[in-house]
């Protein structure tokens, strides 16, 4: 059973959810907690909460009260706590979403936004907790992400199963000595990392410091661990789910770590859809250009609040 202690901060009101398997999750949330609908964001793999921080500014300006936003770092990632490797899984992180959800906004709607793997939560969540679509999940944000495939386009491809498996072993055994050859690796690959990230454009230092904080910040364990789970991700089937669903699908047009062919494969098979392609914007969309993405997931939000006074009208 999940539980809630709240603390009260100048920049957004602070919580930290037990997960069912005990884990502290920490939490964020902005807005008047009776708003009649909130907006969840599901960060990706090695980001934490600050990844949103751009668009969280843009949002704020955009939405008054009648919005809350609901911000959550992972297991193993930002302010929250760590945990055995062996739950380190995309299904896990589905069931830390469903215990945050429980936790901070146990009635009326929600409008679910993932970028990267946070995006393969989403689609976990809604083969482990069907129910939820339509009833209380009123529409959702696919950014940057995909539905399977990870390894067949993109840097994906770099991903070897046997040299995965070595990495996690050797993380596991030696995490000290591991963790020590994790810091010459970012020195060395932190740079081609962040312009993988950044897309076309000139970096943003902002973007930069941001992007190589949480690279810096993540353990080695937390980082291996979960690419077994994102290599073995297959959610294709979990797409019809969806159904009619208001659905945003967005990403760059120059993202290298998950191509945008993985984008239009997803608003293919999801009748709510609508493709957004930002031209020039890499992984990191969500911080190149996020004036952008609040536009976009500013509009999703009215067409679920629009499907959501239909749905009362008709019932009604």
């Amino acid at each position: 059973m999940s539980q809630t202690f709240a603390t009260a901060d100048l920049d957004g009101r602070r919580a930290t959810v037990v997960a069912d398997d005990g884990v502290p999750i920490a939490v964020r949330t902005f807005g008047a907690e009776q708003a009649p609908l909130t907006v969840v964001f599901v960060h990706g793999h090695c980001l934490h909460t600050e990844s949103w921080a751009f668009l969280r500014e843009q949002l704020l300006r955009h939405w008054d009260a009648d919005t809350r936003m609901v911000f959550y770092d992972h297991r193993g990632h930002g302010e929250s706590g760590h945990a055995h490797h062996a739950t380190y899984t995309i299904d896990q992180l589905a069931t830390d979403l469903d215990a945050v959800l429980r936790a901070v906004a146990p009635a009326g709607p929600v409008v679910l936004v993932g970028h990267s793997m946070g995006a393969m939560v989403l689609l976990a969540y809604a083969r482990l907790f069907p129910a939820a679509i339509g009833a209380r999940v009123a529409g959702i944000a696919l950014i940057a992400g995909a539905a399977g495939g990870i390894t067949e386009v993109g840097l994906g491809r770099l991903l070897n199963r046997h040299a995965v498996a070595s990495l996690q072993h050797a993380v596991v055994r030696a995490p000290r000595v591991m963790q020590a050859s994790k810091r010459l690796s970012r020195w060395i690959f932190g740079p081609l990392i962040r312009e993988a990230s950044a897309g076309t454009r000139r970096v943003n230092p902002r973007v930069a410091s941001i992007a190589t904080a949480a690279l810096g910040e993540t353990s080695l364990l937390t980082v291996a661990a979960f690419l077994s789970s994102l290599l073995d991700f297959d959610e294709a089937r979990t797409l019809a789910r969806l159904g009619d669903l208001p659905a945003l699908v967005l990403a760059g047009s120059a993202d290298l770590m998950v191509p945008f062919t993985h984008s239009v494969v997803l608003a293919s098979q999801l009748a709510g859809a609508e493709l957004v392609r930002v031209e020039g914007a890499g992984h990191s969309v969500i911080l190149e250009r996020a004036e952008e993405v609040a536009h976009s997931i500013a509009a999703l939000v009215d067409r679920a609040g629009s499907g959501l006074r239909g749905r009362y009208a008709v019932a009604g």
